[in-house]
């Protein structure tokens, strides 16, 4: 026969055995009467929310800390949970806990099954989604980053087939030029992305003219400041640069065996960008009788799509270019 010490030790000890095992989750766990008072709690939930267990047992779940869990919606819904055998699944609650700080919190509320059927009782769990909600908070903004740059894409090479001459030329020719500018415009935007959306002008430069470099002196570039640019800025800067050496390869100073393009760039004001194009030593140059397509696909890869501006000088010397480009970001000198 059992006395009433043994049954309390062996009670205790089952007790202790339970709240062990308990304990060792690592999610944030309680215990609630059908008053909503918290019979117990494991270990995770006192280092979650930085509690003590004095301040936690026996209290109302609204009433802790201050008053992170008043929440009408969250009341409505655990008060259908003992009665109703229903169960709250992953309720997101946001809230800045005190000495915790800022987190979104899932709550999982369920019926305690009793094979005694003696009281009712309620087990809540709790995951920090912090991380998983701001990771998904990014991808949204990522994605809907995306979609505006594939609709500004389509946008451009759309522009670029119309600004692409096709009258009076063949189809290899028109072929050959369309191809040519769109290759300018994906190798900026792959830049652009590997970038981060933050590439070098220095890297746009040197990938954009390398395909046109001859021999080493053929195109000579002078590194001013240090420039990052945004993808909208090195995609049109990509095809305004493409443009003008392929108009050199055909008609200007990379046409002959010792003709040089000069490439230099320096930033005003810390929020200005200016860039200059010379050419020397080709065949020499006659102001054109009209505007050509080369001249209409700057001004709307620059003046248009960027908002700045290019003024072209037909020296006899070579085609000198200037191309003044507003930052969105204040430049700092190296």
């Amino acid at each position: 026969m059992v006395n009433l010490e043994d049954l309390y030790r062996i009670l205790r000890t089952g007790h202790v055995q339970a709240q062990g095992i308990v304990d060792t989750i690592p999610v944030p766990l309680l215990v609630l009467d059908a008053a909503l008072c918290i019979q117990s709690a494991n270990r995770a939930f006192f280092r979650t929310f930085q509690v003590q267990r004095d301040d936690t047992i026996g209290r109302q779940i609204y009433d802790l800390g201050d008053g992170q869990w008043n929440i009408p919606e969250l009341r409505r819904l655990l008060s259908d949970v003992i009665p109703k055998s229903t169960a709250v699944i992953d309720y997101q609650v946001d809230h800045d806990f005190l000495g915790v700080g800022q987190r979104t919190m899932l709550v999982t509320a369920r019926t305690i099954f009793n094979p005694d059927n003696l009281g009712t009782t309620m087990l809540l769990s709790f995951v920090d989604a912090t991380s998983r909600t701001r990771r998904e908070a990014e991808i949204e903004i990522l994605i809907g980053e995306l979609r505006h740059r594939m609709k500004n894409i389509l946008g451009l090479v759309r522009a670029l087939a119309n600004h692409t001459k096709a009258a009076g030329v063949s189809g290899e020719a028109f072929r050959d030029a369309f191809l040519g500018r769109l290759t300018a415009i994906t190798e900026a935007n792959d830049q652009g992305f590997i970038g981060g959306a933050d590439g070098s002008l220095e890297a746009l430069v040197e990938r954009t003219l390398k395909p046109f470099q001859a021999s080493p002196q053929s195109i000579q570039i002078e590194s001013g400041t240090e420039v990052h640019l945004d993808t909208k800025q090195l995609v049109s800067l990509g095809l305004a640069l493409h443009e003008l050496a392929t108009n050199a390869l055909k008609y200007g100073a990379l046409s002959t065996a010792g003709g040089q393009v000069q490439l230099r760039w320096t930033v005003e004001d810390k929020n200005l960008l200016r860039l200059n194009w010379t050419e020397r030593g080709g065949p020499k140059v006659t102001p054109p009788s009209s505007t050509g397509y080369g001249t209409q696909l700057l001004q709307f890869a620059l003046a248009y799509d960027l908002g700045g501006q290019v003024e072209q000088s037909y020296r006899a010397s070579g085609l000198e270019v200037e191309m003044a480009i507003p930052l969105k970001k204040a430049v700092q000198p190296n």
